[in-house]
């Protein structure tokens, strides 16, 4: 009997403790409670999802790196794959433009016939000054003929083999032109030297020389076609003690960056050489 009596207690204060709590969750009164409940259970599952996330990305970041490293190595091929082609593509635009100009160059003096020809290599000697060409007997190139780009005289072929021509350029030190002033309508000399400098030599002392003034190939003695351009005058050196003055010449043509030049090939150099005493 006392066991029931216990057992009947035990149900009552279970029931009214259920009860009393219905009564207090219904009231509002057990909200700080379900909030605190629910703050701990956001904060723990806040740390096993992290703690989670941290454990995947250790046991999956030997994979991604690698990934990554082959994905990167990929992209800079792919980058250098690129800059060699663009480096290529500006080359050959360059070099139509170059084309180009000489094309318009050729039509604009109808009165020659051109062969193009591509600068292939230079003379290592610092005492000379020379170029080779990609053109040579077996397309009609003869020692002698002149050599020109759009903007003036390069200089003429010295030798030439069936497949290649050495070009002598102006500033060689045994380069000798004809030349003339355009404005002042005077006759020279032009020559080179090892230092790769232009001097217009036998002027006379009366000459009216002026900074500016435009060099021009004379026709004289038959080496060269005449009014070719040369350069312009950029310095004087005049002295009453000498006979004749002498003119310091900056070339129209950058003899340094040539890559494609023209052949007159129609001009046959006259040789004079039979007429010297």
């Amino acid at each position: 009997m006392k066991n029931s009596l216990s057992d009947t207690l035990q149900t009552t204060v279970l029931f009214l403790v259920v009860a009393g709590i219905l009564a207090l969750a219904l009231s509002g009164s057990l909200g700080f409670i379900s909030n605190g409940v629910n703050a701990f259970l956001v904060s723990a599952q806040t740390w096993v999802s992290s703690r989670f996330v941290a454990i995947q990305d250790f046991l999956t970041a030997p994979r991604d790196v690698a990934a990554l490293r082959q994905r990167n190595a990929e992209l800079e091929a792919e980058v250098a794959r690129l800059q060699a082609q663009i480096v290529q593509l500006r080359s050959q635009a360059s070099e139509m433009q170059a084309l180009a100009a000489l094309v318009n160059f050729s039509r604009a003096n109808p009165e020659n016939v051109y062969t193009a020809a591509t600068v292939i290599g230079r003379d290592p000697s610092p005492f000379l000054h020379y170029l080779i060409i990609d053109k040579g007997s077996n397309d009609g190139l003869r020692r002698g003929m002149p050599v020109v780009t759009e903007q003036g005289l390069v200089g003429r072929i010295d030798a030439v083999i069936g497949s290649a021509a050495r070009v002598q350029l102006i500033t060689d030190p045994t380069s000798a032109v004809n030349a003339r002033l355009e404005r002042a309508d005077r006759e020279a000399v032009l020559t080179g030297a090892i230092t790769g400098d232009l001097t217009l030599e036998m002027l006379p002392q009366d000459a009216a020389l002026e900074i500016g003034d435009v060099v021009l190939t004379s026709g004289l003695g038959g080496s060269y076609p005449p009014d070719l351009i040369i350069g312009q005058v950029v310095s004087i050196r005049r002295r009453d003690s000498d006979l004749f003055q002498q003119a310091f010449v900056q070339p129209a043509v950058d003899l340094t960056q040539l890559k494609l030049v023209l052949v007159i090939t129609d001009f046959r150099p006259v040789n004079i050489a039979p007429l010297l005493p």
